[in-house]
């Protein structure tokens, strides 16, 4: 039993240098242009003496500590970047981090339980470690379904109210591109996060994108079927040159319209959750307060004749 535990040691010390690099790899930030070059200068005069934590070294290291945790297909490394951009996570390096945070929490677990359970039996300590692998290991993958969805209900919150605003920019005579401008500076103290989607579309075409590629790139970065719905409109209106203002208008109404049957649903849905509640909760303590009196007096009144009679 001694030797299991020293070998469960050693793969522990094994797991904390490898968190340890992964965790510095992630603070560390790549070198610029210009200190590369001044580096292969420095190198070429044989001046400067060698580090082992130069950010390539850094960088090597903590993509193979990424490639633990990496998927097997190229599909699946492209939607799991989309998720991460729809969660905000806009960095080049996006992916690598990702992985390497979620390489690490599965990891440094283990490391920590095997120093609480090393004197359990050995197929206990191996049920918890493995245990304690997987939690830090889909722990990252959950948290990152939560962001994306917290977002994406911040975008969606106040999407109907922008796209009226934008609908009367149009129909007041602004461009497309004038009226997401206007649109974001109105809406960025209520709602930031979908002024900061519009402005990025600005930032595009302004930049030279063509507007219809920007508003396709708007739709991956957000992820919700009402701006995908609104993409779709406003490509087709700016391909076949129909009034982009009528069809903005019809789109407003539509999602008006869902907006309101999905408020109807919901407030449908609070009678059976409030039943629940009350059969859980409210009617015990009212079958106390109603019956518990009269159980009282009977117990008073019957249990010294019972007790006589006996």
């Amino acid at each position: 039993m001694e030797g299991y535990v020293w070998l469960a040691g050693v793969a522990a010390f094994a797991f904390v240098c490898s968190a340890a690099f992964g965790v510095r790899s992630l603070l560390t930030v790549g070198p610029t242009a210009r200190q590369r070059v001044a580096r292969v200068t420095q190198r070429n005069e044989g001046g400067s003496t060698t580090n082992i934590f130069t950010p390539e070294t850094t960088h090597e290291t903590r993509f193979q500590l990424s490639q633990i945790a990496a998927p097997s297909s190229g599909e699946e490394r492209n939607l799991l970047r989309d998720k991460l951009i729809q969660g905000g996570f806009r960095s080049p390096t996006n992916l690598e981090q990702y992985l390497t945070i979620r390489a690490a929490a599965a990891l440094t677990p283990p490391l920590v339980a095997v120093f609480l359970v090393g004197s359990l039996p050995l197929p206990t300590m191996l049920v918890i470690l493995l245990g304690a692998a997987a939690l830090g290991y889909y722990l990252p993958a959950l948290m990152l379904d939560w962001r994306v969805r917290k977002r994406q209900s911040a975008l969606l919150r106040p999407f109907p109210d922008a796209l009226d605003l934008l609908v009367c920019c149009v129909e007041a005579g602004l461009g497309l591109d004038a009226a997401f401008r206007r649109v974001a500076e109105e809406i960025e103290p209520a709602a930031p996060e979908l002024s900061q989607e519009l402005q990025m579309v600005n930032y595009e075409v302004s930049a030279g994108m063509p507007r219809a590629e920007s508003l396709k790139r708007l739709d991956a970065r957000t992820g919700i079927n009402e701006m995908a719905s609104l993409v779709s409109v406003l490509v087709q209106a700016d391909r076949f040159g129909t009034s982009i203002a009528k069809a903005l208008r019809i789109h407003a109404e539509l999602v008006r319209k869902k907006r309101m049957l999905v408020a109807e649903e919901n407030a449908a849905q609070i009678s059976p959750k409030l039943t629940v509640v009350m059969i859980l909760f409210i009617l015990p303590t009212l079958m106390a307060v109603l019956i518990g009196p009269a159980i009282i007096n009977i117990g008073k009144n019957l249990w010294p004749t019972l007790s006589g009679g006996g």
